[in-house]
């Protein structure tokens, strides 16, 4: 196996931030990441795949494995659907092109979103109405002090909002090495009632949208909103958007009527982060290369050399003024390395 020494992670994670890896290993295949793991010369391991969910506020004095495991296939085919079986070193967007290619349905509202197939599951990412547990199968996954591979069903993998059993009770125990959905062939279920999608529908005057549509109006709205990693350094959405009870919203609209809200399940109310935060007087304020978009005030940006540490401290910064002014806590959805 080459192991590499002295590595620099800038290139691994789309914040850019200019990290090290001590020892470094890039995994193509199952059999690698056994023996990877079972690499009694190298105790301590970090997992590294797509690096979009992630901020790195130090260096990694551990093995990185990159998780680079290749393939999409076919698994199971029936008359109006499928089920796909993606490795999880397989880039998330170019999935999602692939799906479109062959007309397969599901994914198009989760278009544009970076990262690789195998951390989806973790986040359970989500885009305009729709999560990835709307179209979740099944997960492969290595235990990492064994090297047997275990599947997690839907159920097994306890999804919430952004937020898996892989965040919780199996958080370091596991690497995800390929996932399973299950899209439509035909009749394809269409969400077009979330966001901009609709008025971005009609702005190219669009009345019978196909899959393809969808996906080039999510497209198009999350180019408009959010920054290209390869062009400034950031991880897309920094915080969740807090979901909070029908008393904690209603004091909410009391005193800003203009609030925008989603309601969901059981009487709660979920409030774009995004939202708190403009309030809060941060879009668009730089801190030295640390910085809020311009654009979208729920992403954190890395303009061109920041630290980690900078980045960390200016999101704890917007979380003590969102709770200074709403009394609301705003959590992280990005996974930061300590």
């Amino acid at each position: 196996m080459n192991i590499q020494e002295n590595i620099s992670l800038k290139a691994y994670n789309t914040f850019g931030i200019a990290a090290n890896a001590k020892f470094f290993l890039e995994v193509n295949s199952l059999l690698q990441l056994q023996k990877a793991l079972q690499l009694s010369a190298y105790p301590e391991k970090f997992i590294i795949s797509g690096g979009s969910n992630m901020l790195l506020t130090k260096d990694i004095n551990a093995l990185v494995l990159h998780i680079n495991l290749k393939g999409v296939s076919v698994f199971e085919e029936e008359e109006n659907s499928v089920i796909i079986k993606v490795m999880a070193g397989e880039n998330w967007h170019k999935l999602v092109l692939w799906t479109l290619y062959y007309d397969y349905g599901g994914l198009e509202n989760l278009s544009y979103i970076p990262g690789n197939t195998g951390t989806a599951p973790i986040q359970n990412i989500g885009a305009y109405g729709v999560e990835l547990k709307d179209v979740f199968v099944s997960c492969e996954a290595m235990d990492i002090q064994t090297q047997e591979l275990k599947e997690f069903t839907k159920e097994d993998c306890k999804f919430g909002y952004r937020d898996s059993i892989f965040k919780n009770e199996a958080k370091g125990k596991y690497i995800i090495t390929s996932v399973k959905l299950k899209l439509t062939k035909n009749n394809h279920k269409l969400h077009t009632f979330y966001g901009a999608i609709e008025q971005e529908l009609a702005k190219n005057s669009i009345i019978h949208p196909t899959i393809k549509d969808v996906s080039n109006a999510v497209i198009a709205i999350r180019k408009s909103k959010l920054p290209n990693p390869k062009e400034i350094g950031n991880s897309g959405s920094f915080f969740k958007n807090p979901v909070v009870s029908k008393k904690v919203f209603e004091a909410l609209k009391n005193k800003n009527s203009d609030v925008p809200f989603y309601e969901i399940e059981n009487k709660t109310f979920k409030i774009p982060a995004g939202w708190l935060i403009e309030q809060c007087g941060f879009k668009g304020k730089r801190f030295g290369d640390a910085g809020v978009h311009q654009k979208q005030a729920l992403v954190l940006v890395n303009y061109d050399n920041a630290s980690g540490e900078e980045i960390l401290n200016l999101s704890e910064k917007i979380q003590e003024a969102v709770f200074d002014k709403f009394k609301i806590r705003i959590i992280p959805e990005v996974n930061i390395i300590k």
